[in-house]
């Protein structure tokens, strides 16, 4: 090579800055994050749209425990609400939460960014179809988290200081097991447990705090005029870290405590905010339900026409609720009571709220204000374009409905995260110790990087929980339906007797006499 060729070459090495940390982490883990992606989110092609085979393997999970329960989604509402507001409480029972503590904090864990942006998204590449069919997914998903909640609480671990240990790895090793499938049911057990923790990381952590984050940039000047940007968000992670520490040291009746109190706050200002944009909307309700239900069966709708709208809506509505993924029943197991079914009836109140109340809300404002209609950029702007059309200053609200969100998120997955780790590496206090650190360690992380390999690596672990969890449920409905009929038949006996599984066996015997 020349002298002037040396030259040129030590020039443009000159000009080009090495690579940045983040771009290191994301070349070495792109190649391995995107093979397991394309595993878990496989899609196969149907009239010219692609459908992920996970997504068709939750949904039959609800459909299927929806028929065989007798669509107990639909005429369970009545006991839900009933043992929300205390009816069946059982105080004495084991447990560290009550069933109210119980709802908030699961409720915490699915409520969040996908109401806000994954409604959006769904409408703009669906149009206004795809809310129908979110709708579908939320009410079939009630079925599956009332399955998933009851095996939870069912065969749970009460330990000796009085903590509860439940889920999915309890009911997969010891369910199976009661079914001579001991091997099977500790290997799947085992896998979900690995999947939770990456989902609890990643999912459930670094990528709710970097959209916490960038919100909380864009809305406080942008990058350049914001104390956190200009490479100072790592300090916004810092804060929250610390907030998140001194809520999850407590256990979980410390995370309970903050989302009984979160959850009914901010669900109930996104509502009101909803309800008044849909006041001001009000002559294009009609045209909005209208457009909604036309574009839900049209053959030439927006998005791929019916298959991809109703994929649309599908997608993002059991995306949304996570009916089938079995973190809820974590949260779940917790609760105070003796009869495992109960809880059941309060869990399948998750995908309602979520899915059919909050989803369907964020879907209207979005339609009657025609915002679908405009190219806003991403989901979350998108949401904050048609509630600003009647409430100008409502992008600082969503920016702090964000931080509500992911802060409630982070503490709820926390959680999982730490029950998966302890039926992994034990629960001596060590072991919970250092996973807490460890989790808040990456809330700071996860502040300044965006690494989109990484997310979808979590992503990825996060549905592959869904694998070993539905492989379970179908083997262990029989036992839930069991325990489904028992409390119907204590419930409509009209006993004054208190709720045991004595009393209840006894209403049985009574019926069958």
């Amino acid at each position: 090579m020349t002298g002037l060729g040396l030259a040129a070459a030590g020039s443009a090495q000159a000009q080009t800055p090495p690579p940045t940390i983040d771009e290191k982490i994301e070349a070495a883990v792109a190649p391995t994050a995107q093979f397991i992606s394309d595993i878990i989110f496989y899609e196969v092609n149907v009239a010219g749209t692609g459908i992920p085979l996970i997504l068709v393997w939750l949904l039959a999970g609800a459909l299927f425990f929806t028929v065989y329960l007798g669509f107990i989604n639909i005429r369970g509402f009545k006991y839900a609400f009933d043992i929300v507001r205390g009816k069946y409480n059982q105080p004495d029972a084991p447990g560290e939460l009550s069933h109210f503590q119980a709802l908030t904090a699961a409720v915490s864990g699915t409520v969040g960014l996908g109401n806000i942006a994954g409604v959006a998204i769904a409408i703009s590449l669906g149009g206004p179809g795809a809310t129908f069919w979110m709708i579908m997914a939320g009410l079939l998903g009630m079925s599956t988290k009332f399955v998933s909640c009851t095996l939870g609480v069912k065969y749970r671990d009460v330990h000796t200081d009085g903590t509860v240990s439940g889920g999915p790895m309890h009911y997969l090793k010891k369910g199976l097991a009661e079914r001579g499938m001991t091997g099977m049911g500790r290997f799947l057990a085992a896998f979900f447990a690995v999947m939770c923790i990456g989902g609890a990381l990643g999912a459930g952590n670094m990528f709710q705090i970097n959209q916490a984050t960038q919100q909380f940039i864009t809305v406080t000047g942008g990058p350049e005029a914001s104390f956190f940007g200009g490479g100072n968000a790592w300090l916004f992670g810092l804060i929250m870290a610390v907030l998140v520490a001194l809520v999850i040291l407590g256990g979980v009746k410390s995370i309970a405590r903050v989302t009984e109190k979160i959850v009914p706050l901010m669900c109930g200002v996104y509502i009101l905010a909803g309800i008044v944009v849909l006041a001001v909307n009000f002559t294009q309700i009609p045209a909005a339900f209208g457009a909604i239900i036309e574009g839900a069966f049209s053959t030439t709708a927006l998005g791929g026409g019916l298959v991809g709208v109703m994929i649309q809506g599908l997608r993002r509505g059991i995306f949304s609720n996570e009916a089938g993924i079995g973190s809820a029943s974590i949260a779940h197991s917790a609760v105070k009571t003796n009869m495992p079914v109960t809880e059941g009836f309060v869990a399948s109140l998750e995908p309602f709220i979520d899915t059919v109340i909050v989803c369907t809300m964020t879907a209207l404002v979005i339609v009657v204000t025609g915002a679908y209609t405009q190219d806003t950029g991403d989901g979350i702007a998108l949401t904050s374009t048609a509630f600003a059309t009647v409430i100008d200053w409502f992008p600082l609200v969503l920016a702090a409905a964000v931080i509500l969100f992911a802060f409630s998120t982070m503490i709820t997955w926390s959680y999982y995260g730490l029950k998966s780790w302890t039926y992994l590496f034990g629960n001596s206090t060590s072991s919970k110790t250092s996973f807490k650190v460890l989790f808040c360690a990456f809330v700071v992380l996860g502040a300044p990087i965006q690494l989109i390999s990484v997310v979808a690596f979590s992503d990825a672990m996060l549905f592959a929980m869904s694998i070993p969890n539905l492989i379970g449920l179908f083997i262990l409905a029989p036992v839930v339906k069991s325990e489904m009929q028992a409390f119907l038949t204590y419930s409509r006996s009209g006993t004054k007797r208190p709720l045991t599984q004595q009393s209840v066996e006894a209403a049985q015997l009574e019926s069958e006499v």
